[in-house]
């Protein structure tokens, strides 16, 4: 198995696929052009509330879906192609988001700030210490009684990523449960950009490496032939300091 600390896509990475020409150039797996449905459901359940972070924001489609519903939300992201496309979005649609470049693992001139933190997808993306960095960085950055919602690639995803982007139920519990109490933690899918063909052709050139694609036919998708991505849904409020 690999060492979970081994290399992670990195910041010049992200930067690099964000660049692309968007009207040309190949789409981004995680790029629906929509907020995810499993944001949406718990926007419809009323699970944001007062000042929202939305950490590794990508191209702020769920932080400008949040907007839209008039919450203040702050969209951060460590690459800047991305902050800017997602400021381009957020104009698009008329609505005011603060986008800007942040770190995860610090959140410097943040602290005290948000009551609700969602992580579509940036946590499988961490190193083991980054982890344990940016937790401590949201404990920082939320309001006592701050919730968040995580969303994370999960070890149900058949072969299709490396061992060190999928997060088993342990690691959330050990590493997310230190300083927050976790209320809801259960299994859901996560909304890709492509189908089957697509999504394979894409995850070869983000992992720029052999794979066995024969995995991916395991994977359910949705009316829109969208490939499911199995994923962890985690729900935890900030333990008491």
């Amino acid at each position: 198995m690999s060492d979970p600390n081994d290399n992670q896509l990195g910041e010049a990475e992200f930067e690099a696929m964000y660049q692309g020409d968007p009207s040309t150039g190949p789409k981004l797996p995680w790029d629906i052009g929509a907020p995810q449905p499993l944001i949406v459901a718990l926007a419809h359940a009323g699970e944001f509330t007062g000042e929202v972070l939305d950490i590794g924001c990508g191209l702020g489609d769920n932080s400008v879906f949040l907007a839209k519903r008039g919450l203040r939300v702050t969209g951060l992201d460590f690459a800047p192609s991305a902050v800017e496309r997602a400021r381009a979005r957020a104009a698009a649609e008329g609505v005011d988001v603060t986008f800007a470049v942040g770190d995860a693992t610090k959140l410097e001139g943040y602290e005290g700030r948000f009551d609700t933190v969602l992580d579509s997808a940036l946590y499988h993306c961490l190193t083991e210490q980054e982890r344990h960095e940016y937790l401590a960085a949201l404990t920082r950055a939320t309001r006592q009684g701050g919730r968040l919602h995580l969303i994370c690639f999960s070890t149900e995803v058949p072969g299709v990523c490396p061992d060190r982007h999928l997060v088993s139920e342990a690691n959330l519990r050990e590493t997310v449960g230190k300083d927050w109490t976790i209320e809801r933690l259960e299994p859901a899918v996560f909304t890709t950009a492509f189908g089957h063909e697509e999504l394979r052709s894409a995850i070869q050139g983000i992992q720029n490496d052999e794979f066995d694609a024969s995995p991916l036919a395991e994977l359910a998708t949705d009316a829109d032939g969208r490939v499911l991505m199995p994923v962890w849904q985690l729900k935890a409020v900030r333990s008491a300091t």
